[in-house]
């Protein structure tokens, strides 16, 4: 467990946001996602600190796709930092708070025609180009509302991170952006530059995600920066702004990194330095830069809470521990057997001499949340704490099976609150016809 003051041990209790996991569940009931907004606001701070001590004009751009819904957008807006939405959804619940509309950059391969025009009538502020379809309708869009749009453009710099690897390739292959290295980039900035309602800003880049890799940070502005030198010697075009994306890695389980949350400075002012160097030593224009975190931002912040069912032990090939949650709270193992921290949240300080599968109560084999889990025995009505699930939980759920998507509690300095009500199964008929 990667233990801090908001996430502790207390006397084989797991106590956080200075609050039992045992008092939420009888209060709440579970399943339950629980966020840390102390931890979620360290990190807003240390990010948007850092990044102006260290570098000045730039902006710390929260992915909300990690986790989003109205409460996690008043949190950032008051801690004084945007936001990157990929859909409408996102954008109009950001919106519906408030939010700072010119703080929100729009992403997305394929935003609809419906989505372009909520974003241009709420006045997103930067929106990222990602076809060529896409910037002849977005202009045409502008032109019958009279308006110029900023915008960013997402191109490939050739570089790929993911967890502890990272490598330098010419890969085109994604869905994603214009690769620089066999000039698809240049064609789509040459063509952006003629639509009259377009203003192109900069671009924008995203080489992976759950990175601790620092080296890829550094060839990936290496790579961006040498292409803004190369545009502006061959082409006279000058930008503004430089998107790098986010991508920083999170603790899961053992062989992650354990990061405090002053930790994550380093990547920023790693980052900062880098571009610095590089605007110096490759004479080009010092850009507006902009950061884009999100599983750092609340990853580690959350956690899910469950009630233990049916224990069935086979012998001498595996143990099973049912929950009261799966799939439809947590599909990364199913997707993509992401890895996990799982604890008895009520006997921490037993020993864990139980090997077991944590299973979910969907009907699918595959509805695992975490194998190999070493516990105290666990008996029916135990509460198994699954950690960092801040991220692409709650964001990813679904009603599959007619589940019920849990809700979402909130703790703070030993108080608690709904930041998303529970659903009733009246929720999940409304829009049956």
């Amino acid at each position: 467990m990667n233990e801090r003051e908001t996430l502790k041990n207390v006397d084989g209790k797991l106590v956080v946001g200075g609050v039992s996991c045992e008092s939420l569940s009888k209060k709440y009931g579970t399943p339950l996602y629980v966020v840390d907004q102390c931890y979620i606001e360290n990190m807003c701070t240390v990010f948007r600190d850092t990044l102006k001590s260290e570098y000045g004009d730039g902006m710390i751009a929260y992915a909300s796709k990690a986790f989003s819904c109205k409460e996690i957008y008043r949190i950032v807006n008051r801690m004084g930092i945007g936001a990157d939405s990929v859909s409408g959804g996102e954008i109009f619940t950001a919106k519906s708070v408030g939010f700072p509309m010119e703080k929100i950059c729009f992403h997305g391969n394929n935003k609809t025609l419906n989505e372009l025009n909520l974003a241009l009538d709420c006045g997103v502020g930067l929106i990222v180009v990602d076809s060529f379809y896409e910037a002849d309708l977005l202009n045409s869009l502008c032109e019958q509302k009279n308006t110029v749009q900023r915008v960013l453009i997402r191109v490939n710099p050739g570089v790929e991170a993911h967890t502890h690897h990272f490598i330098q390739t010419a890969k085109v292959d994604s869905k994603f952006g214009f690769s620089i290295d066999n000039g698809d980039a240049l064609e789509i900035i040459e063509h952006v530059q003629s639509l009259s309602n377009l203003k192109l800003e900069g671009l924008h880049c995203h080489i992976g995600s759950q990175i601790f890799e620092s080296k890829s940070f550094i060839l990936a502005v290496e790579k961006m920066t040498d292409f803004y030198k190369l545009l502006k010697e061959e082409n006279g075009f000058e930008f503004d702004v430089l998107n790098l994306g986010g991508g920083f890695g999170i603790w899961y389980a053992d062989g992650d990194s354990k990061k405090s949350c002053n930790d994550y400075a380093e990547y920023i002012k790693l980052i900062s330095k880098t571009l610095l160097d590089c605007v110096n030593r490759k004479g080009i224009k010092k850009p507006f830069l902009i950061l884009e975190p999100g599983r750092s931002i609340v990853g580690e912040a959350g956690l899910t809470l469950y009630t233990a069912g049916a224990v069935k032990e086979i012998k001498n090939v595996k143990n099973y521990v049912a929950i009261d949650g799966g799939m439809f709270d947590n599909p990364r193992f199913a997707l993509y057997q992401a890895k996990y921290t799982v604890v008895s949240a009520n006997k921490l300080n037993e020993p864990k001499n139980f090997k077991c599968t944590i299973a979910g109560k969907c009907c699918e084999s595959g509805d695992i949340i975490a194998e190999d889990c070493l516990l105290p025995t666990v008996n029916t009505g135990d509460l198994i704490a699954v950690l960092s699930t801040g991220a692409y939980n709650y964001s990813m759920a679904s009603n599959y099976n007619r589940n019920l998507i849990p809700p979402v509690v909130m703790v703070k300095d030993g108080e608690s609150r709904y930041a998303v009500l529970p659903q009733n199964y009246e929720d999940l008929v409304r829009n049956d016809v």
